[in-house]
């Protein structure tokens, strides 16, 4: 019997994590990450094991802590996050991390990012399947103010939508692209999938999910 067949994988991922001196159930992004992605799954914005969440915990090199592919979101613990460098690649775990995760280092790259959070709901589904054209603009609303820097209802929000795809190295570079242009953006929508937005802190992150959620329902509702 090999010995590694003996020992428990998730010994050994915390042993790579504590070599790169990365100690999880210590780490206060981690948990504000894993806090967030629960409050995230109880509002019913991450349905069986859809979404996907993930937090910077270095800038250089770039590295950032993200969910596992195909797990239920409702009781995400710090330990189960897998580390992963700016190319996506695992680091610390066999496991296997979202398709996306990719997105997520890019848009860290671009903006700065510190957090960023994907949701799968019904009104951002709805909404990027129904609307035409390549961007949702909202304005008007009061909760507008809640996205960091709009200091006025009459704000106009643009939101980009792009075309859901599979080749998430092609939409990567799509989006950055698109990003690059527009710094002030705040999220964007892939059609028929869902939101990613994100904050320089897990805090802001989620205060932006729950404010383009609350817009997403209402226009979709007056319109």
């Amino acid at each position: 019997m090999q010995v590694g067949s003996i020992i428990d994988s998730s010994f050994l991922e915390r042993l790579s994590l504590e070599l790169m001196g990365i100690n999880l159930s210590e780490d206060d992004n981690a948990t504000a990450l894993c806090e967030a992605i629960s409050f995230i799954a109880n509002k019913g914005w991450a349905p069986g094991t859809g979404g996907n969440f993930s937090v910077v915990v270095s800038e250089k090199p770039l590295q950032l802590l993200v969910t596992k592919s195909g797990v239920d979101k409702h009781s995400v613990s710090p330990d189960e996050l897998l580390l992963v460098n700016r190319s996506g690649k695992v680091l610390n775990s066999r496991a296997k991390p979202s398709a996306e995760t990719l997105l997520h280092a890019m848009i860290a790259r671009v903006t700065g990012a510190s957090c960023i959070l994907h949701t799968h709901t019904i009104w951002n589904t709805v909404i990027s399947s129904r609307e035409s054209g390549p961007v949702l603009e909202l304005t008007g609303f009061e909760m507008l103010k809640g996205l960091e820097g709009v200091k006025s209802h009459e704000h106009v929000e643009k939101v980009p939508m792009f075309e859901n795809s599979q080749d998430i190295p092609a939409l990567a570079r799509k989006i950055s692209a698109r990003m690059k242009k527009e710094p002030d953006m705040h999220g964007f929508l892939l059609r028929g999938h869902g939101l990613y937005t994100w904050g320089a802190s897990v805090a802001e992150a989620r205060r932006h999910v729950e404010i383009f959620e609350f817009l997403f329902e209402v226009y979709g509702q007056l319109n």
